[in-house]
């Protein structure tokens, strides 16, 4: 009985680990993946520059694309794209509600996280989060995150201060 139960418990493991792995080769929203230069999307539209976090320079940009205009049967009404250093480091999704969207997701990722403090449900690896929740009464918002890029934000705002340290 306790091996048949530890074969359960390792199958289940394995099972979730592979499809967080699909989220990591996939690596974002369609063919718009997280850390790929702007330059190389077809229809995105500069809309500001702006500091995330009152710190870090990005640039926010809209695509406009046929592509990216369903999910299957589902509509999506925006794709806004944010960068640093001409690098993708968010994509955010805004489509219909449809509980369809939610069993898609969990069919390719497994059972999602649910962080109850924001109201968000959400998969994470190493290098990608994907945050789901409900935009309003009739659209639900997809959030791709490349913490790599965060963290490599983080880092060049230390190395100015290392910078200005070392010009004393």
């Amino acid at each position: 009985m306790i091996r048949l139960l530890l074969l359960f418990l390792l199958c289940s493991v394995s099972a979730y680990s592979q499809d967080l792995a699909e989220l990591d080769r996939r690596n974002g929203f369609k063919d718009i993946h997280l850390g790929a230069v702007i330059d190389s999307m077809q229809g995105y539209k500069l809309q500001k520059e702006f500091k995330e976090h009152d710190e870090y320079p990005a640039k926010l940009y809209t695509i406009e694309n046929p592509a990216y205009e369903s999910v299957g049967e589902v509509k999506v009404h925006k794709v806004e794209l944010k960068t640093y250093k001409d690098a993708i480091y968010e994509i955010r999704v805004l489509a219909s509600k449809d509980p369809r969207l939610m069993k898609a997701l969990e069919s390719l990722y497994g059972k999602a996280d649910y962080d109850m403090k924001n109201d968000t449900y959400f998969w994470k690896t190493d290098s990608i989060v994907l945050k789901f929740h409900s935009e309003g009464k009739n659209r639900l918002e997809l959030l791709y995150i490349s913490p790599g890029i965060h963290k490599s934000m983080k880092e060049d705002k230390n190395k100015k201060v290392d910078d200005i340290a070392n010009d004393f």
